[in-house]
C-alpha cells in the first residue's frame, strides 16, 4: 500500500456504493476537492460509521488512488450533528456544500473556502444572526474567493445593504459573521447577491431548491 497522505478537510457529500460502502466528496485545505471511497462505512462496527457523513470536520488519512482516494481513518473535530436536528438549518448547510462543491477544484489549495464553509456551519448554530443573511454572506465571499463578484452591488440598494457588501467582500473570513440588517437592508443585501449568483454561475442547485419549497 501507497503512504498515506494526511488532509484537513470537511466531507461536502456521501453517496451510497454498493451494499456497505461509501463514495465521499471531501473539500481540502491542501487539494482541493477529492473523491474517498470508505469500505465498509455503512456496517454497524466501522470505526468510519459516524465520519463518513456530510459536514464531518477534520483530518482524513488517505490512500491515493489512480481516479480517487482511499479513505483509512478520520480524526474528526466536528459533526456538527446539531444541525441535523433541525431540518431549516440543514437544508442551508446542505446547500452551503453543494455551492462549495461546484466552486471546489480538485490539486488547488483551498484553505479560505474549508474555512468559510466551518464558519458558515457555525454561524447556523448562532440564534442571533438570520438564516437567511448566513446564506447570502457565505454565497458573495465564496464568489469573492473564486474572483466572481464585483466591487458594489449592481441592483439599488442604501447606505446599509451597501456597507454589507463592502464589509462581506473586504473582510477576512473570521469577520464576516459580526453584523445584523434590518429587514428592509436584508432584502436590498439578498436582492444583490442574488444577481451576482446568477450573473456567474450555470445550474440550478438541488438543496436549494428544497429549501425554497420549505419557506
Amino acid at each position: 500500500m501507497r503512504e498515506l497522505v494526511n488532509l484537513n478537510g470537511m466531507v461536502l457529500s456521501a453517496s451510497p456504493v454498493g451494499e456497505y460502502d461509501k463514495r465521499l466528496v471531501i473539500l481540502t485545505k491542501e487539494r482541493g476537492k477529492i473523491t474517498a471511497f470508505v469500505r465498509g462505512a455503512k456496517r454497524n462496527n466501522s470505526p468510519l460509521r459516524a465520519a463518513a457523513n456530510p459536514f464531518v470536520f477534520g483530518t482524513f488519512s488517505l490512500g491515493e488512488g489512480r481516479d480517487a482516494y482511499n479513505l483509512y481513518s478520520v480524526e474528526a473535530t466536528a459533526y456538527f450533528e446539531d444541525i441535523a436536528m433541525d431540518v431549516e438549518r440543514a437544508c442551508y448547510a446542505s446547500y452551503f456544500a453543494e455551492f462549495a462543491s461546484y466552486y471546489g477544484r480538485e490539486g488547488i489549495e483551498a484553505g479560505d473556502m474549508l474555512l468559510l464553509l466551518f464558519q458558515s456551519l457555525r454561524a447556523l448554530l448562532l440564534s442571533h444572526v438570520p438564516n437567511r443573511l448566513i446564506r447570502r454572506i457565505f454565497e458573495l465571499k465564496l464568489m469573492c474567493l473564486n474572483g466572481e463578484y464585483t466591487e458594489q452591488p449592481q441592483t439599488d440598494c442604501g447606505e446599509a445593504a451597501s456597507y454589507a457588501w463592502e464589509f462581506v467582500v473586504h473582510s477576512p473570513v473570521g469577520k464576516i459573521y459580526s453584523f445584523l440588517l434590518a429587514d428592509e437592508a436584508l432584502e436590498e443585501f439578498s436582492r444583490a447577491v442574488e444577481r451576482n449568483v446568477k450573473a456567474f454561475t450555470d445550474r440550478k442547485f438541488k438543496s436549494l431548491e428544497v429549501l425554497e419549497m420549505l419557506r
